[in-house]
């Protein structure tokens, strides 16, 4: 299998708890928390490694919080590389709403980064020998330069790597100006890249071909969450369906998707059998409540169902 390692700037602890009802000003009773070392390329590596998969996380982490987080990551046996920083690892809050099933997350800004800090990530990314698919995946809190992709590109395109990112709004711009092999945008995210305010499921191949033609991008895959997503490269243009199952919560599916097709492409799997198994691991992250990731034996049922549509 190819080594897969990880990046993300804007790591999180998150913290998951359910109330019987949302009411204001009132004092409201939680569950026992869930605790859960969380952020884009963070997650990809737990999913990675709950599908029998092996990726390794570099990441920024300080303060007590920080400190927490790594704990938190070395109790999954994830394969680590803290990078630490003057500012506290944020900490996000996802409430679910016994009454109404709703969950509400409140996500909570990073603090800044220095140039020092998200340099050293970029050294501890050249220190490691034969990597194969390197994966900045989340947001970028403040002080991460928008050239920052350009340096992601030039490392992978020296190590013979290929480059996959999954971020949003001008990041996400930026990476696909760089050079990067994939992409996994939502729709809306698509259509901000083609310079639309909306687009319509049938509008999703003409758009990705044209960031394909544009830009050094070799394969666009858009997420439509429960709708599955849709794969385009200069030759192929496929919808996945997956299948309906009963949603419990969507945090951490698109990390679980973006995991699943990772796994699936190191493992010498086509982009059409990868792109499958990657809707089959975001489709079984959902049946989850909280902030869970997939589960592989979901994965394995999900997969067959999908394979065979």
């Amino acid at each position: 299998m190819a080594a897969i390692v990880t990046i993300t700037f804007n790591p999180a602890i998150d913290k998951s708890t359910t109330v019987p009802l949302l009411i204001p000003e009132k004092k409201l009773h939680c569950s026992i928390p869930i605790y859960e070392p969380g952020g884009g390329g963070i997650n990809v590596a737990r999913a990675i490694k709950r599908l029998g998969g092996h990726a390794t996380a570099i990441y920024l982490a300080g303060g007590y919080s920080g400190k927490i987080f790594t704990e938190l990551l070395n109790q999954e046996k994830i394969d680590g590389i803290p990078i630490k920083t003057s500012g506290l690892t944020r900490e996000n809050l996802i409430v679910k709403e016994d009454f109404s099933n709703r969950q509400f997350r409140f996500g909570m800004p990073g603090d800044p980064v220095s140039d020092k800090e998200w340099k050293s990530c970029i050294m501890s990314l050249e220190k490691i020998p034969d990597v194969k698919y390197i994966v900045v995946s989340g947001s970028l809190p403040t002080g991460i330069p928008s050239d920052i992709f350009v340096s992601m590109s030039r490392i992978a395109h020296s190590k013979g790597a290929r480059l996959i990112v999954d971020t949003s709004e001008a990041a996400l711009n930026h990476a696909i100006e760089a050079g990067v092999y994939l992409i996994k945008p939502n729709l809306k995210e698509l259509a901000m890249l083609v310079g639309e305010e909306n687009l319509s499921i049938d509008q999703i191949e003409q758009a990705s071909k044209e960031i394909i033609d544009s830009y050094h991008c070799k394969v666009v895959i858009t997420s439509l969450g429960a709708e599955g997503a849709v794969l385009t490269t200069k030759g192929i243009s496929i919808r996945i369906i997956a299948p309906k199952v009963t949603i419990q919560s969507t945090v951490g599916a698109g990390d679980s998707m973006l995991a699943g097709i990772i796994l699936s492409l190191s493992n010498n799997r086509s982009l059409i059998e990868s792109a499958q198994y990657g809707v089959a691991c975001g489709t079984a992250a959902t049946m989850n409540q909280g902030t869970e990731l997939c589960h592989l034996n979901d994965v394995t049922n999900l997969y067959q169902i999908i394979s065979k549509l």
